[in-house]
């Protein structure tokens, strides 16, 4: 009810009236009222309420004066403030102004009668703008006058310059304070700029002082031209060079005068003067300009002109005779150098054609070579079957020979027979070697297998014709594994015993291999005649024996077969010997780790030739000589006998006989498409029996000897060893277990 803003009389007039109102109404009470010591109690308590609030009063009213007084001394301190300050201040509260000092009134002298309390901050710029005394040519401060206008954003801060006539100069500062009002300060710095001005006129100078010397001590000619194209800067060098007079570059001369001098007074020649008319609309329009002159006294300048970014341009002047003359001496050897390179190229050209043309009969040589190649691996093949099937075919007719004629004058004429035809056999398979080896190696297939089986097979193909000579012949059993090709490796290892049998009249020839690393050296040992160190260097040549060798003790090629096979297979050979104490002969190979021992068939040699074999055997074969030999020697032992030339014929065989034979020996090659391993399956599948079974062929490759192991038979080439074929046949019709028939391998026919 009482305006604590009110001044203290009119707040006492206001309490006194509601004091009375208070008094009348009290006196109703006791009017209307019961009892009169209620209304008693009434009064009292009006009358305490009343004094309460007089003293309130009383000290509102103390309090009121000494804000007054403060406010009024805190008016004075801000006036005083005010008026000492050196810039312009000015309060603007709700958009308006509050409160300001001379100085900011005296600013612009024109307009001080308009900075009145109430003028709004937008009027008050307004004013400003359009003040006589404000410059307000440039866009930057008409930008700034907009940007005054909005005033800042929250408590940022604006400020911009403003020059006044008389070359005066003004910061205006606003800022928004908390309370949302705006403070504006006016700053003179007429000083600062003045002085600025100032040093950067001196630094100006200074760096013009530096350019000028900088320009004068350039080996370059250089001039700046304004961007009317009036010349500025230049140095001595730049009239030099071009030969200008002295007095041309002292006034205010453009680039186009300097043009028209050098072009009336023949300064440079003048077909380089062409379309100079040109060069400043070129340069306007590119930025820059490059042009080559030749003086009249011979020299030769580069002229170099650059636009600047305040479209005036700089031009730099280069003396480039000595890399010209330089330059033209080079263009002209690489004339010279390039007729030259011409005509060789010519000749290059007549030679590579010739090259080509020779190339073209080399490769048409190299074709008719490879065929011719083919045409005698194929032709090997062919040989190799048809040179070892009569082969075969004898030494099965010698040895059934050898049996019948034995303790008869005609026993000796037959062991003479059976030498002759050993040679001829060995012959044979060393040139048949030698011819595959020749074809690149082509034929090795290389594969892991047991290195003791090997040598153990070669010991019992071989046992027989060291007893013969009455020779000792061992093996140190070996499970190691190794790499290689086992067919080349087991005849690498036959070789070297058969030389050591055949040199070795009486002892001892052991075979074996130890350990070395991670590779395995296979050994054969002998007490044989031995070789001397010369001739150890030259016994692994074609046809070459040592000196102390005897007359007809081979063609000497055994070596050379060993040697060529091993550098094929990447083994290395090696020999030890010493004439009449022995030698030993080495392979080194590399081992197979992680490979468990394999158990090694029982094919000890035992002498059968009294014991018969009780057998009945199945034998596929389709040339008639060999069949007949193989069944006289098969009889010779005691076998009951069934022949085939086909399948089949080896199924109606089986039919006919009614039961499954005790062992299946088959020829690979039949007629036409047929094969022993198509006859094999056949007779397995007829009989409904797992019958054992040994492919006798003279293919060597290991696609055969792959499919023999998956169908379950065992492969000997020929011509067949009879000292291994015997104990082959009671081995696998001993161990034979018959058993249902595998799934057949269809990777080969």
């Amino acid at each position: 009810m009482i305006n604590p803003d009110d001044p203290v009389d009119v707040q006492v007039v206001k309490q006194a009236k509601i004091i009375d109102a208070l008094v009348r109404r009290a006196g109703r009470q006791h009017e209307v009222g019961h009892a009169a010591y209620s209304a008693f109690q009434s009064a009292i308590a009006l009358q305490g309420q009343v004094w309460a609030k007089t003293r309130d009063l009383e000290r509102a009213s103390s309090e009121l004066e000494m804000l007054r007084f403060d406010r009024e001394q805190t008016q004075k301190n801000l006036a005083d403030a005010l008026s000492a300050m050196e810039g312009g201040f000015a309060l603007f509260a709700d958009d308006q102004l509050q409160v300001c000092n001379d100085l900011f009134k005296s600013l612009v002298p024109d307009i001080s009668g308009r900075i009145l309390p109430g003028l709004t901050l937008t009027q008050y710029f307004d004013v400003l703008e359009r003040s006589s005394l404000t410059v307000t040519d440039s866009t930057r401060t008409r930008v700034d006058f907009v940007e005054a206008r909005d005033g800042p954003q929250g408590a940022a801060l604006h400020s911009f310059v403003l020059e006044l006539q008389q070359d005066r100069w003004f910061q205006i500062s606003q800022q928004r304070t908390s309370s949302d009002n705006v403070v504006i300060l006016q700053t003179e710095i007429t000083d600062i700029v003045r002085k600025n001005r100032s040093e950067r006129d001196d630094l100006i100078d200074m760096q013009s002082h530096y350019l000028q010397a900088a320009f004068d001590n350039m080996s370059l000619g250089i001039c700046t031209f304004a961007r009317d194209g009036t010349a500025m800067i230049h140095n001595a060098q730049f009239r030099e060079l071009l030969g200008l007079p002295f007095t041309l570059l002292q006034r205010q001369t453009t680039f186009s005068d300097i043009l028209d001098c050098i072009k009336n007074n023949g300064l440079v020649s003048m077909s380089d003067l062409e379309g100079v008319d040109n060069w400043l609309p070129k340069l306007r329009a590119q930025g820059a300009l490059r042009e080559r002159l030749r003086r009249s006294n011979g020299r030769v300048l580069d002229l170099h002109v650059h636009l600047l970014p305040d479209r005036g341009f700089l031009a730099d002047i280069k003396d480039v005779t000595l890399e010209s003359r330089t330059t033209e001496l080079l263009e002209r050897r690489v004339d010279e150098r390039t007729s030259e390179l011409t005509d060789a190229n010519k000749r290059l050209t007549l030679q590579y054609e010739d090259q080509a043309r020779v190339e073209e009969e080399l490769r048409l040589a190299k074709e008719q070579a490879e065929a011719a190649v083919s045409s005698k691996t194929r032709f090997l093949a062919a040989a190799s079957h048809d040179l070892l099937q009569p082969i075969n075919a004898a030494k099965l007719l010698i040895s059934t020979l050898g049996d019948m004629s034995r303790d008869t004058h005609m026993a000796q004429m037959v062991d003479r027979l059976e030498g002759t035809f050993g040679s001829v056999e060995s012959l044979l398979h060393a040139l048949l070697d030698i011819s595959r080896l020749e074809s690149s190696g082509s034929d090795l297939s290389p594969s892991e297998f047991s290195l003791g089986a090997l040598m153990e097979a070669v010991i019992e193909d071989q046992a027989p014709v060291a007893a013969k000579k009455g020779v000792r012949l061992d093996v140190v059993p070996s499970s190691v594994w190794v790499r290689s090709d086992q067919r080349y490796l087991l005849r690498s290892l036959q070789n070297l015993v058969v030389n050591a049998i055949q040199y070795t009249e009486d002892g001892r020839i052991l075979v074996g291999c130890r350990r070395r690393g991670s590779a395995v050296v296979l050994e054969v040992w002998d007490t044989g005649i031995g070789i001397s160190n010369k001739d150890q260097t030259r016994i692994f040549d074609e046809f070459t024996r040592a000196e102390n060798v005897p007359p007809g003790s081979g063609m000497g090629l055994g070596l050379s077969i060993v040697d060529r096979t091993c550098r094929h297979l990447g083994h290395v050979v090696g020999v030890r010997s010493k004439p009449g104490v022995g030698s030993v002969f080495s392979i080194e190979i590399e081992t197979v780790p992680n490979r468990a021992p394999t158990l090694i068939p029982d094919l000890q040699l035992r002498d059968n030739r009294d014991t018969d074999m009780n057998l009945i055997t199945i034998v596929v074969e389709n040339e008639p000589e060999v069949l007949f030999a193989m069944v006289q020697r098969l009889e010779s032992w005691g076998a009951g006998v069934l022949t085939a030339r086909s399948t089949s014929e080896a199924i109606a065989a089986v039919r006919e006989l009614g039961m499954a034979p005790d062992i299946i020996l088959a020829d690979y090659q039949l007629d036409g498409a047929d094969t022993g391993v198509e006859a094999i399956r056949a007779i397995r599948q007829e009989s409904g029996v797992h019958v054992p079974a040994i492919m006798i062929t003279a293919d060597r490759g290991d696609n055969l000897a792959r499919v023999g192991k998956t169908e379950d038979f065992t492969v000997l080439t020929k011509p067949v060893q009879l000292s291994r074929l015997r104990p082959m046949i009671d081995w696998k019709t001993r161990v034979g277990a018959r058993r249902p028939t595998p799934a057949p391998d269809k990777s080969i026919a």
